[in-house]
C-alpha cells in the first residue's frame, strides 16, 4: 500500500515504456509488477556482428535472365520493371494530397507505437500439462498460467516465436523480435530438396506482418508456410523455379485470405478491423539459377562471394517511397527518409487490392549469397553496397553463422522492429554438402 502513490504517478511501464492507466497493479503489455519500481531496463542486443566484408570493385554483376537464356550479361541496375520478371510495377499517378498515401496504400506498422494491440504471450502455444507446470522465469516460483502469465508475480513468459533459428541444409535463417516490439509478427521457411534431374535446390521464404492489421504474426506464420511448402512439392516435380515461386505466393496469398473468416468470438476481441495481411520474399537458388519473388517490402539481395563485383537489391519494394522514386517525384533518399515512406502498395490478405507476385530470374556468373529478409534489417544496411559491408565474408560457407550476425547488426541499430534474415549460398552445394 506504501508504493500507491508513486504508482499512480507512473506513466509507463519502467520494464517495456508501454502507457499505463491510473492504479494498474501490473503492465498489461509484459505482466511487470508495479508495486516496486527499479531504475529503468537498458536494451542490450543479444547478437553481436562479429564480421564484416568491404565490398570490391571489378566486373559488374550479370542482368537478370529468361530462365532459358544461355548467355551471361555483366552489369544490373534494376528499374522498376525489372527484367525477367512476370510483373512489373506501375507508378503512382501524382498523389492529389501531399500528406495523405494514395489510395491503396495501407502501413506496414502504426503511426504511434501506443496503437499496438497489448496482447498476452500466443495463444498457440499451448500450456503444458498440470504434472508439468511451467515455472515462471522471473519469480521462479509462480506456476504460469493458460495465457502465459505468472499466477504468483504477474510477469510475461518469454513466447516461442520471440527468437527463432533453423538451419536446413547449405540455408538458414534467423527471427527475433527486436527491442522495441511486444511480439515477434514475422516468420520465414527454409528448405533444400532436388529437381527431377538430382541437382540441388535451396529455398528460403520470408514474411512480415502488417502490424496495422488483425493477427499479423498469424498471417505471416500462414503465409511462409503455404509458400513454403508449394515450394517443396513443385520443385521436384519438374515446374520451372520461376512458375514455382509464382504459385508459392499464390498459395500464401489464399492462406492469408482464408484467415478473415475468422470465429465471431475473435472478432470481438480483435483491436483492429483490417483483415489478416502480411509481406513476402522468397529466393530459390539450383546450380545455375537464382529466382527471386515477392509482393510488399520485404527484400532480397545479392553479394557476390569475391566481392570482386558490385552487391545488387534484387526486388523493387511496393511502398510509397518507391512508387515516389519510381515517378520521378522525389530520390531515394527524400522518399525513404518521410514518414510515409513505409505505407506499402502491395500485401497478401483479404482486403489486398489485385495480387500481383513478381518474380525475376538471375544467372550469376560466379558464387555469391543471397540475403532475404524483412525490412528489420535492411532499415540498417538499406543499400546494396551497406548490405554487402555487413555480410560475413564465409557467409557462403557458413549461412546460420551470417543470418545471427545480420540479425544481430539490426539489433545493434536498435532493434526498432523485428527482424528475419535467411541466407541462401549460390551455386547451391550438393544436398549433404551444408553445415547442416
Amino acid at each position: 500500500m506504501s508504493q500507491m502513490p508513486q504508482q499512480a504517478a507512473l506513466s509507463k511501464c519502467p520494464s517495456c515504456a508501454e502507457p499505463l492507466e491510473s492504479g494498474d497493479r501490473f503492465c498489461g503489455a509484459c505482466g511487470y509488477d508495479l508495486s516496486v519500481v527499479p531504475a529503468p531496463p537498458q536494451d542490450h542486443p543479444t547478437l553481436t556482428m562479429d564480421g564484416s566484408g568491404a565490398p570490391g570493385e571489378g566486373v559488374d554483376w550479370p542482368v537478370a535472365s529468361e530462365p532459358d537464356s544461355s548467355d551471361t550479361p555483366s552489369a544490373v541496375h534494376l528499374p522498376t520493371d525489372l527484367p525477367g520478371t512476370d510483373s512489373g510495377g506501375t507508378p503512382l499517378p501524382r498523389p492529389d494530397s501531399a500528406v495523405s498515401p494514395a489510395p491503396g496504400v495501407r502501413f506496414d506498422r502504426p503511426l504511434e507505437p501506443d496503437d499496438y494491440p497489448l496482447q498476452a504471450p500466443d495463444p498457440r502455444v499451448a500450456a503444458a500439462p498440470a504434472e508439468e507446470a511451467k515455472v515462471c522465469v522471473a519469480c521462479r516460483a509462480g506456476r504460469v498460467d493458460n495465457d502465459g502469465y505468472c499466477e504468483n508475480c504477474g510477469h510475461a513468459q518469454p513466447r516461442e516465436r520471440d527468437h527463432m533459428e533453423q538451419e536446413s541444409g547449405p540455408v538458414a535463417a534467423v527471427s527475433d523480435r527486436g527491442l522495441r516490439h511486444h511480439r515477434n509478427e514475422d516468420a520465414f521457411a527454409v528448405g533444400h530438396t532436388a529437381l527431377p534431374d538430382g541437382s540441388p535446390v535451396a529455398l528460403a521464404v520470408v514474411c512480415d506482418g502488417v502490424s496495422s492489421a488483425t493477427r499479423p504474426d498469424v498471417a505471416s506464420l500462414a503465409a511462409s508456410q503455404a509458400a513454403g511448402a508449394a515450394l517443396r512439392a513443385a520443385l521436384p516435380r519438374g515446374t520451372h523455379p520461376q512458375q514455382a515461386m509464382h504459385e508459392a505466393i499464390v498459395a500464401a496469398s489464399h492462406a492469408v485470405d482464408a484467415l478473415a473468416e475468422e470465429p465471431a468470438e475473435a472478432r470481438e476481441h480483435s483491436p483492429h478491423q483490417n483483415a489478416p495481411a502480411c509481406t513476402i520474399v522468397g529466393a530459390i537458388v539450383t546450380a545455375g539459377l537464382l529466382v527471386v519473388g515477392w509482393v510488399g517490402d520485404s527484400r532480397a539481395y545479392w553479394v557476390p562471394v569475391d566481392r570482386a563485383s558490385p552487391a545488387a537489391r534484387l526486388t523493387e519494394d511496393d511502398s510509397w517511397a518507391a512508387q515516389m522514386v519510381a515517378a520521378g517525384l522525389m530520390n531515394e533518399a527524400e522518399a525513404y527518409a518521410d514518414e510515409r515512406a513505409h505505407a506499402i502498395t502491395g500485401w497478401l490478405g483479404a482486403d489486398a487490392y489485385e495480387l500481383e507476385p513478381h518474380t525475376a530470374s538471375f544467372k550469376p556468373d560466379r558464387p555469391g549469397v543471397v540475403v532475404v529478409c524483412t525490412d528489420g534489417l535492411w532499415n540498417y544496411a538499406e543499400s546494396a553496397e551497406e548490405m554487402a559491408e555487413v555480410v560475413p565474408l564465409d557467409a557462403a560457407a557458413r549461412p546460420l553463422h551470417s543470418a545471427q550476425v545480420l540479425v544481430g547488426h539490426a539489433l545493434d541499430g536498435g532493434g526498432h522492429d523485428n527482424v528475419t534474415v535467411a541466407v541462401l549460398p549460390f551455386p547451391a552445394p550438393p544436398v549433404g554438402a551444408g553445415s547442416g
